[in-house]
């Protein structure tokens, strides 16, 4: 399992580990965050998702607090699948990937350049639905 974890995180091009706590950073392309088995987190607020869109598979989760988040996180988690965060520009997902680590036993990649890097890399987000989560869709 560990081995596939460490392919998968090959996949995403690192740029240099965070912490030694799992945590990665990386610029994967919008085709590889819709391809490679993670779990993609969205953690803007709901209108960034409507003012934006969001990548198709993207669970839509809100970052307020370490403690909220991961139990909202907890029922989508799968054994050995890593979680990758996104946001606008990737400030939120660093802090959150390092608050949110130690409590999984799977990495974390924070995607550098959020949401308006793969936009400015020709990347058109999708609107997003009620079914990935988003409040107000």
């Amino acid at each position: 399992m560990k081995r596939i974890a460490l392919s998968l995180l090959a996949a995403f091009m690192f740029i240099a580990p965070a912490t030694a706590q799992q945590v990665y950073t990386a610029e994967p392309s919008a085709q590889q965050l819709e391809e490679v088995p993670v779990l993609l987190v969205d953690i803007r607020q709901p209108q960034e998702w409507v003012e934006t869109g969001v990548l198709p598979n993207a669970l839509l989760l809100t970052f307020n607090d370490p403690a909220s988040f991961m139990k909202a996180l907890q029922p989508h988690l799968q054994p050995g699948q890593p979680v990758a965060l996104i946001c606008r520009t990737g400030n939120r997902t660093a802090r959150a990937a390092r608050l949110i680590a130690p409590e999984l036993d799977v990495p974390v990649i924070d995607v550098a350049g959020g949401i308006f890097r793969l936009m400015a890399a020709g990347y058109q987000p999708h609107t997003p639905n009620r079914a990935q989560g988003c409040t107000i869709c």
